[in-house]
């Protein structure tokens, strides 16, 4: 199974892009309530008093817990959506399941 690892140091376009390869999800990020800039760093985006670490991101974590694992250590709001970004993913499935 698919899986790598997130940081703090990490680009968002990076991010995203791992994402895409590993589960074929798509993966939004935001900055408030904007999108955030692809060459930004988790940290630089960073809200309120996270936790920071890393995070191992794997295709059986359901998608409602990964976006709230980025929200508690990173303080970055994301979302995960479908295979090809037209609707959000169920907070219920797996990350996995969200890019099929």
């Amino acid at each position: 199974m698919a899986e790598f690892n997130i940081s703090g140091r990490m680009a968002v376009k990076s991010l995203k892009k791992q994402f895409k390869e590993a589960f074929g999800a798509t993966l939004r990020v935001y900055k408030g309530k904007q999108f955030a800039d692809d060459d930004a760093t988790l940290a630089s985006i960073r809200v309120g008093d996270a936790k920071g670490g890393e995070l191992k991101c794997a295709g059986n974590l359901k998608v409602g817990n990964f976006e709230n694992k980025m929200k508690e250590l990173f303080g970055v709001t994301v979302q995960v959506a479908n295979k090809d970004d037209s609707a959000l993913a169920s907070n219920d499935i797996t990350i996995a399941a969200a890019g099929k």
